[in-house]
């Protein structure tokens, strides 16, 4: 990664159906087991808050966020992995708090991985408290994987 990207400024917009291919092949590099193309078209046609990040022109983050009855449910937010540990992910993360008004939102939730203690770090400095355990809801390699459902009040 040259030093003129690293540099240049992030830019924010709504996801669209054109932004799917790059955004699904970033989604299956960060994870092992990727949301399909149908997940991600269905929250654009459910109306949910889909937004993609973009540096130099390149597509590098995206995050997904469902809204309903005064709540609101983080469902994705990723970085490509050759763009992870630059603060992308918790300048997305800042938006989707900011923007949760906009939706009347008083509560947003979350679920994460236990063994992903930097997305824990993360959640935890935004003001994300541990609310639950979601047992086996995650696929792992060997079965399945628990979530922390975590919280914050706005």
């Amino acid at each position: 990664m040259s030093a003129l990207l690293r540099s240049q400024t992030l830019s924010y917009r709504p996801m669209t159906e054109a932004d799917l291919a790059a955004v699904l092949a970033i989604e299956q590099q960060a994870y092992p087991f990727p949301w399909t193309l149908g997940n991600f078209r269905d929250c654009l046609s459910s109306g949910y808050r889909c937004e993609v990040a973009e540096q130099g022109g390149e597509l590098v983050g995206y995050s997904v966020l469902a809204s309903g009855a005064g709540e609101g449910h983080i469902l994705n937010c990723c970085v490509a992995p050759t763009h992870q540990g630059r603060g992308i992910g918790r300048q997305l993360m800042q938006r989707l708090i900011a923007s949760a008004k906009d939706y009347g939102i008083g509560t947003l939730f979350l679920e994460v991985r236990p063994s992903n203690r930097r997305a824990i770090d993360l959640y935890e400095h935004l003001g994300f408290e541990s609310v639950g355990l979601r047992r086996g809801y995650y696929p792992a390699v060997r079965g399945r994987e628990d979530a922390l459902v975590m919280r914050r009040a706005l």
